[in-house]
This record gives C-alpha cells, structure tokens and sequence, in this order.
C-alpha cells in the first residue's frame, strides 16, 4: 500500500510533493467549499484504486471540516456525481 502524504491543498504519493507520482489538488472556494480542480497518477501506479483512494482523502476532510466539493476535475466530477455514497459532501448546483 502507497503512503499518502498531505502537502497544503493536496494529497500526493511520492517523497515530495514536487516529485509525486500521484496527486489530488484541491482549492479552498468561499468559507464552506472545496473545489477539485486537479487529479493525476503515473502509469507506473495505474490499476491500483490510487485515483479513488485520494478522492477518498479529500472526501473525508471535508467531511470532518463540514464542507461541500465541487467537482471540477473529470475524475472526481465521474466518479463522485449520481453517487449516493458523496451525496452528503457533493456541492449542490444553484
């Protein structure tokens, strides 16, 4: 299993976060939001549920910091959109 690390507004897999052969970025939007604007693994680290398991990281943040996402990146707009498992941390559209 990969380490996942925190860096600021990101999680990453690697000895830096300059050098990470994963990340997920994520930006702080108003007081009660984060925005995913950013999720990236090598193709040494393809196939190994990575992607899922950043998303994962952020998800649980917001949950403990009571705040939305909004998924702007492909990956996390796929994977968290008509999924009831986020539906309590999905940003809702106005």
């Amino acid at each position: 299993m990969q380490e996942i690390k925190r860096d600021h507004h990101r999680f990453y897999i690697g000895e830096s976060a300059e050098s990470a052969t994963a990340e997920i970025t994520f930006v702080p939007t108003g007081d009660d939001k984060y925005t995913i604007d950013h999720t990236y693994v090598s193709e040494t680290l393809r196939g190994q549920g990575i992607a899922q398991m950043l998303l994962n990281q952020v998800v649980e943040l917001a949950r403990r910091e009571n705040k939305k996402i909004i998924p702007l990146c492909s990956y996390a707009k796929k994977v968290m959109t008509g999924n009831k498992e986020y539906e309590d941390v999905l940003a809702k559209n106005k």
